[in-house]
């Protein structure tokens, strides 16, 4: 097992491991419930880690990581005139898909 990164919290790192898993990737969260000894303990020692299964998927799953923090933002104007930002694929003031 390989340790492949360490998560603000307990929600993201379960996000990246789910989506780890979808991509083939064994992974697994680790320090799950160290959060509780924050104070006790350094809170930088207490957060949650991503660990890998398998040593050869490190730079798949590094990667992989990288791509899922780093999506690209889309601006588009919908037919009402509205500016939508992000990664919103529907129009915020008038429901309208985002045009493809």
């Amino acid at each position: 097992m390989l340790r492949l990164t360490r998560a603000p919290n307990i929600a993201i790192a379960a996000f990246w491991v789910d989506a780890l898993r979808q991509a083939g990737i064994e992974a697994s969260v680790q320090r799950y419930y160290l959060g509780a000894a924050a104070g006790e303990l350094p809170p930088d020692q207490c957060l949650p880690e991503v660990w890998l299964t398998h040593d050869d998927q490190e730079v798949e799953a590094r990667a992989f990581l990288q791509g899922l923090l780093h999506v690209p933002q889309r601006r588009w104007v919908c037919l009402c005139g509205e500016t939508v930002e992000g990664g919103f694929e529907q129009c915020w003031n008038c429901g309208r898909p985002m045009p493809g």
